[in-house]
């Protein structure tokens, strides 16, 4: 006699599984009625959409109904479950509105056509990438030049000039983290990108030879582009700069030959230097990206990448959960940057670029979703992106 349990055939489990998800749909439609009838109850007597005693005390119970084997996966699936209910409790009570409102108007406000001539601030002296950047986004800006990024920041604040332009991050030496910790200290929008193909050339006074080099100096970037080439010119001292043109300024003005500077072929015709070698960089397919700023919104046609700031609650899978949420909408990210906030130990900010038309509802499904469910939320504009 054979005691051995039958095997369900698989045709037979997935009946099964087809049965219980009709059942699961079915249920949590009914729950997201119900939902829609608390969201009116809280409406009518004042009270807010999220209340976190009553999240706890439900995900405590479905730990116990769930049982030992199934509490974690339980959990996760309730608290998205829950994550889901608060954003529609907001669509529902229209308290998501405020940033489609604010979006839809800056896009009535703004030009048909991005601006030819403006005056554009970018840190650096003559020479330097942000120029180059600034160039090819205006086709006649009025520069103005700064000493850290910062004061571009500041500038844009105080309306010395409508534009900034900032490196934001390399496709070698990564993101210019610089940038993003200013970027929470300040209001301002991102209102064009551009990706720029980057070539650092090796700058020397006229008559140099390689042998005679002793110290490279640039910006902590390019250093990073090039630390192959670096690694190669053997025993060298290597000193960060501000800025590429400004190490090219100073190699101009040094007194030796014995210091040499990475920048671009440009800064070797304006501080007249000579190029001792082309396309160091270690990446042939070289790009910094940059962002134009502003400090009112502007949307252009075409505008297709959406960039926020927010935070999450301190807790396991709630990025996770974020991102689930993002996908859901099938809206392509494309970066996400995480910084560490000034005095809160281990919390972030979280930085996100997101792609899709800015005429897609569910984009602004989603960004009001976030902003109604997040702590801390900042909508940093809808650009389009250069090449």
């Amino acid at each position: 006699m054979n005691d051995q349990p039958k095997i369900p055939s698989l045709d037979d489990s997935r009946a099964a599984i087809d049965r219980i998800d009709r059942e699961l749909v079915r249920l949590f439609c009914e729950r997201m009625g119900v939902s829609a009838d608390v969201a009116a109850y809280k409406c009518a007597v004042g009270k807010p959409v999220t209340d976190a005693a009553r999240e706890r005390a439900l995900l405590c119970k479905i730990s116990e109904l769930a049982g030992p084997e199934m509490e974690a996966h339980a959990r996760t699936l309730y608290a998205t479950i829950l994550s889901i209910s608060r954003a529609y409790q907001h669509e529902r009570l229209n308290t998501a509105s405020t940033l489609a409102d604010k979006i839809e108007a800056a896009k009535q406000q703004t030009a048909p056509l991005f601006p030819a001539r403006a005056k554009v601030a970018c840190q650096g002296v003559e020479g330097a990438y942000s120029l180059k950047a600034a160039e090819k986004l205006f086709s006649c800006p009025e520069v103005s030049f700064y000493k850290t990024f910062d004061d571009v920041f500041a500038a844009i604040d105080s309306g010395e000039c409508r534009y900034g332009v900032l490196p934001i991050e390399n496709s070698t030496a990564g993101s210019v983290t610089q940038i993003y910790d200013l970027m929470s200290c300040h209001r301002f929008y991102i209102v064009r990108a551009l990706r720029l193909k980057v070539d650092h050339c090796l700058l020397v006074k006229p008559g140099t030879k390689q042998a005679q080099i002793k110290e490279v100096v640039s910006h902590q970037q390019a250093l990073s582009q090039c630390a192959g080439y670096i690694a190669g010119m053997g025993d060298v001292r290597v000193t960060p700069f501000p800025n590429t043109a400004k190490a090219a300024a100073f190699v101009k003005n040094a007194d030796s030959n014995a210091v040499a500077a990475i920048a671009s072929k440009e800064c070797a015709a304006i501080y007249g230097l000579e190029v001792l070698c082309e396309d160091i960089q270690d990446n042939g397919n070289n790009y910094t990206r940059f962002i134009c700023i502003s400090k009112t919104p502007e949307i252009y046609p075409g505008a297709d990448k959406t960039s926020i700031i927010l935070t999450v609650p301190h807790k396991p899978g709630s990025l996770s959960r974020l991102l689930a949420q993002i996908d859901a909408m099938q809206i392509n990210l494309t970066k996400l940057e995480s910084r560490p906030i000034p005095g809160h130990d281990f919390e972030f900010l979280f930085y996100f670029d997101l792609e899709s038309p800015i005429e897609s509802p569910a984009l602004l499904r989603l960004l009001g979703e976030l902003e109604s469910s997040s702590e801390k939320f900042r909508y940093l504009g809808t650009y389009r992106e250069m090449l």
